[in-house]
């Protein structure tokens, strides 16, 4: 895509040999959410009463109404109270996907999240997270449920177990290619999804700010904006669902061994 002057080209060549354009802006973008947490962190050490909210709109106030409303509220409708120790995982996507997005905006500056290497390497976050979290929750009983319903041979005799082999490997082999298809899916449309909107909103903006220098550019300044935030919330709000699917086949099981004994 081509652009105007932007301050990567301020680094030495030989910085510009070793770090993409794309990487020196997420790179930028982590640094200022490191130094907007620093910020935030020495306001609530230094307030007498921390969980009374500050009176001026601050680094503290931001962040606090950004992770109750936006990450918190989110991750209990969809995980439920027990999901709150992976709100850190969630809010870093939202933060970082958000400040990457809304760098396109500024000039000089180019969206991380308006290149495909960059989506993709979150996707994949997202994708090897989700699976971590799952395995740490279940164990290896995780795996099951890349198997399908059916993980053991039915019938109580040997012969009616052994007539139920050929239907066994069959099921676990349609559902394991499956579920490997679902799943491999989900990084691939999480990169493509965030990429295209930011760079489909980035090059709609640069086009009518070409054409005219007034009403029209805020308009779409304005709608990027929103886009930024949309996008954001929705990579985030995906990786709340994955994350979710994984913990609930476990859960699920242990609330139907539980269940059982009631009966007896």
């Amino acid at each position: 895509m081509e652009h105007g002057f932007t301050w990567y080209y301020l680094l030495p060549h030989e910085l510009k040999t070793l770090i993409a354009e794309h990487t020196f802006f997420a790179i930028v973008a982590t640094l200022v959410l490191i130094l907007f947490a620093f910020f935030a962190r020495r306001a609530l050490a230094q307030a007498q009463d921390p969980t009374l909210p500050e009176e001026k709109l601050g680094a503290r106030n931001i962040t606090e109404l950004l992770l109750e409303y936006v990450v918190v509220r989110q991750s209990d409708a969809i995980i439920g109270k027990a999901g709150r120790k992976y709100v850190p995982y969630f809010a870093a996507f939202f933060f970082f996907i958000l400040l990457s997005n809304l760098m396109g905006l500024l000039p000089g500056f180019v969206p991380p999240t308006g290149n495909l290497n960059t989506t993709l390497g979150l996707a994949l976050v997202s994708f090897i997270g989700y699976n971590l979290i799952g395995v740490r929750e279940q164990g290896i009983a995780y795996l099951k449920h890349f198997m399908g319903p059916m993980t053991s041979l039915p019938g109580e005799g040997l012969l009616s177990k052994l007539a139920f082999v050929p239907v066994l490997l069959i099921s676990v082999i349609f559902f394991l290619i499956l579920e490997l298809f679902s799943h491999g899916f989900r990084p691939v449309s999480l990169s493509l999804r965030l990429f295209g909107n930011m760079m489909g909103d980035h090059e709609v903006i640069g086009a009518f700010i070409g054409l005219t220098k007034l009403v029209v550019p805020v308009a779409f300044y304005l709608m990027g904006t929103l886009v930024s935030v949309i996008q954001a919330f929705v990579f985030m709000l995906l990786s709340m669902i994955y994350v979710a699917l994984a913990v609930s086949h476990g859960h699920d099981e242990e609330h139907g061994q539980e269940s059982h004994p009631s009966h007896h």
